[in-house]
């Protein structure tokens, strides 16, 4: 299968994702996913597609000392920075979404935050969650609602996209793309969960600057690779961007909101 460029998170990526966007768009989720999950119940953790380790660290934090977490990642250069975030008790393992390596029934809970968009074959690994929890387990995901209701992200991908008499940077249409609740109840019946609940959460998106939320959103994820190979300069769509964001939710600080779809899913 052919790598898709739009989860290539590599080089300097990583990093400014962590920096630029974690505080804005996946520490926020990050708590509210965390405090969904339940300590006394959820004593074996499986989290899939943890990327930096944003929901890693809170996952630690919510869980018992003696509750075992065990955080993957497919992608190398994420999985590094993660290991690198000085959190004790979690198990760093290089995985497959849609093979996992793991026995049947591992888990009382497998959790991931905004991955799912990303996978090539989602009932693929809706299946694998379920093959790995235990009777009763529970998958806990969210994915990024609809860019008309992500309004920062909707405005960096509009200013990209002017640069462009065709073929246009189409990155950001692939976290913002999966957001139809009912086929994501459906993938999520045929992969034989039951009592499947899907809940639109609005929450504030602010950042220190539009300086900064530009780097993230132009630097922090592969549409600056997909701006260079065609032959536009990145510098110049990032002073773009900032510009968009400042005029439209404010210089400094920065205030917009976001919103994201979070399911919960038994097996």
């Amino acid at each position: 299968m052919k790598p898709d460029k739009n989860a290539a998170f590599g080089g300097s990526i990583p990093e400014n994702y962590d920096r630029y966007l974690g505080p804005s768009f996946f520490e926020p989720y990050a708590n509210d996913m965390a405090a969904r999950l339940d300590p006394a119940r959820h004593r074996r953790v499986l989290e899939i597609a943890c990327g930096t380790g944003i929901v890693t660290r809170r996952l630690r934090e919510r869980l018992t000392d003696d509750a075992s977490l065990v955080a993957t990642d497919l992608n190398p250069a994420m999985l590094t920075l993660a290991q690198n975030t000085a959190v004790e008790n979690v198990t760093w393992r290089e995985a497959d979404a849609t093979a996992l390596p793991f026995d049947d029934g591992s888990f009382d809970a497998v959790v991931c935050q905004f991955g799912v968009m990303f996978f090539p074959d989602k009932e693929k690994a809706f299946r694998e969650a379920h093959r790995v929890l235990s009777p009763g387990g529970v998958f806990l995901f969210n994915v990024w609602d609809s860019l008309e209701h992500n309004p920062a992200a909707s405005a960096a991908h509009e200013t990209i996209g002017s640069f462009f008499d065709h073929d246009p940077p189409n990155f950001y249409e692939v976290p913002f793309g999966f957001s139809d609740p009912e086929e994501i109840r459906r993938l999520l019946q045929t992969a034989e969960f039951e009592t499947i609940e899907i809940s639109a959460v609005t929450l504030p998106c602010r950042n220190h600057s539009a300086a900064e939320f530009a780097i993230g959103l132009v630097r922090g994820n592969p549409v600056a690779n997909a701006i260079e190979e065609r032959g536009v300069s990145v510098d110049t769509v990032l002073r773009a961007v900032e510009k968009t964001i400042g005029e439209r939710f404010g210089v400094a600080p920065v205030e917009t909101t976001m919103q994201a779809l979070v399911c919960r899913a038994v097996r």
